[in-house]
């Protein structure tokens, strides 16, 4: 049976490549969809919450199987931190109405940097400097 985990390397580019399906399909149907104003508010966060939520658990399952934990520390602090900033203020946007101009872009520009594969080559960056010395 051919193990597709052979390799730490090959372990992080499927995880990449996955990541970079997410981040493309999340653009191409819903971001830069213009019919998208048609669909409620609500649905539209849950939207977003469920692609970031689905890039989250794809970079914990790809760097668990890598062996610098350190990776998948990193990666935990920076999604479970920045989401609980999101969930705060798309609670507060459910419960109390619509949040300002400004903070919508704060929020948008977290949840990119969130599903966006920036991170994830960052810190496999990071690992192969680290590895090297």
């Amino acid at each position: 049976m051919l193990n597709l985990y052979k390799t730490e390397k090959t372990k992080w580019i499927i995880g990449l490549i996955l990541i970079l399906i997410i981040y493309t399909l999340f653009y191409l149907l819903f971001q830069e969809n213009k019919d998208i104003v048609l669909v409620p508010r609500k649905i539209r966060h849950l939207i977003k919450f469920v692609t970031t939520i689905s890039v989250y658990l794809l970079g914990t399952l790809h760097l668990g199987k890598i062996k610098d934990k350190w990776m998948g520390t990193i990666w935990h602090f920076i999604h479970l931190s920045l989401l609980a900033v999101l969930i705060s203020i798309g609670t507060y946007d459910w419960i109390f109405g619509m949040v300002s101009l400004n903070v919508k872009h704060f929020t948008a520009t977290i949840q990119e940097f969130l599903i966006s594969p920036v991170l994830y080559v960052g810190m496999g960056i990071l690992n192969k400097c680290f590895n090297q010395s």
